[in-house]
């Protein structure tokens, strides 16, 4: 594959870092850096902010992220501070009786687990997280296979990322929806380490939600971003009664005047403040181009940086997920006995190399900024630890 060296002149790394991260945060690229920028100028004299940018800016994230995963009605998503934000949403409307089960994914990012302990703790509900096997060789595969065989007719929820976000593990979404739905559970999926890396399409994949953290694969700002809620919200209960998401918010002159009447679809799921007017349009920007790059054009760049990474850490003794059930973009590295995650970090760091330790593995998370030479790099630093 070509080099990418042109992507990475539309960001502002430091040319000696090989910045293998983006699960971790996304560099704001150039783009993105200026929309903020400007932003803040606007700021200086509030005179600026006119009624229509309270709105305008929110309903283009929400069109152009509709149009990114593929759902027809822009209302159905709603503007969040974080993931767990929209998972608290989730499970305040969600229908959990004494006895049902919780079924997610165990080692699953925090913010989508510890909704689910209150939650069950509340209702009397069985937690149901599932383990990943022990045994090496195949793990995804097992994984995936444990999964769907926790779900029964008494699971009242099941919530699933695409992606182990720790070492990139291949979760079967159309597997575990479908089942999901003949158990009449409901089906949560957090797309934060995949939405903007690969293409997601909610048609096909069928969640009742879809949440999304904005600073990672859309490579967008920190607090902000955005969740698809699908027909089984429709009418549930917001965690803030906030102005802005009421029909008629647009006319300020009678707001004293405001309805109670929601604004239609997934609006009233908006968090407070969600005209942020610094972060809304860095948000805008950053779906703006990670549209025209296109997540099959990640997907294909980063599976060729990965792939040739993988070939080279087995060679190293170095454990990696078979190739059918691991990511594109995220690649699990477990090390080989003898080399000492916290020494490898260290020597890593010195050597500009930039990934995420976790446990006994590193993560490295290439995006279209990356080249050959990056993930060389990276290969160079385990050889000599080895050594």
């Amino acid at each position: 594959m070509q080099a990418s060296r042109s992507f990475k002149s539309l960001f502002s790394l430091p040319d000696d870092l090989h910045y293998l991260n983006c699960a971790y945060m996304a560099p704001l690229s150039r783009r993105v850096a200026a929309a903020g920028h400007a932003a803040l100028e606007r700021l200086g004299a509030p005179s600026r902010v006119r009624t229509s940018d309270f709105f305008e800016p929110c309903d283009r994230v929400r069109n152009r992220f509709a149009r990114l995963v593929n759902v027809t009605d822009p209302q159905r998503i709603a503007l969040i501070p974080s993931v767990s934000y929209a998972m608290a949403t989730v499970a305040r409307n969600v229908d959990v009786a004494p006895g049902r089960n919780l079924v997610f994914v165990e080692g699953q990012f925090p913010s989508n687990v510890h909704i689910w302990r209150r939650l069950a703790a509340a209702r009397g509900a069985e937690l149901r997280p599932v383990a990943a096997p022990r045994a090496a060789g195949a793990r995804g595969r097992g994984w995936n296979e444990a999964l769907l065989a926790a779900i029964d007719e008494r699971t009242a929820l099941a919530t699933v990322p695409p992606f182990h976000w720790t070492d990139g593990s291949r979760f079967d979404l159309e597997a575990v929806g479908g089942r999901a739905r003949a158990a009449g559970a409901a089906f949560i999926v957090d797309g934060t380490q995949a939405v903007g890396a690969v293409p997601f399409d909610c048609a096909r994949i069928a969640p009742d939600a879809l949440v999304c953290a904005g600073y990672k694969w859309l490579t967008g700002p920190y607090s902000v971003g955005v969740a698809y809620f699908g027909p089984a919200f429709d009418g549930g209960v917001p965690l803030e009664e906030n102005w802005i998401t009421r029909r008629g918010s647009d006319d300020f002159a009678n707001l004293a005047n405001g309805r109670d009447e929601y604004r239609p679809g997934a609006i009233r799921y908006d968090v407070g403040e969600r005209s942020n007017f610094v972060l809304m349009p860095m948000l805008d920007e950053a779906l703006a181009q990670v549209s025209e790059w296109g997540p099959a054009a990640v997907e294909a760049h980063t599976r060729a940086l990965t792939d040739a990474a993988a070939a080279a850490l087995r060679d190293l003794g170095c454990g990696i997920e078979e190739d059918a059930w691991r990511a594109p973009h995220l690649l699990g590295v477990r090390l080989p006995p003898g080399l000492e995650p916290a020494a490898l970090a260290g020597e890593l760091r010195r050597r500009q190399v930039s990934v995420s330790v976790r446990g006994r593995a590193l993560r490295v998370a290439p995006h279209l900024y990356n080249d050959a030479d990056d993930l060389a790099a990276l290969v160079e630093v385990v050889r000599d630890s080895l050594a």
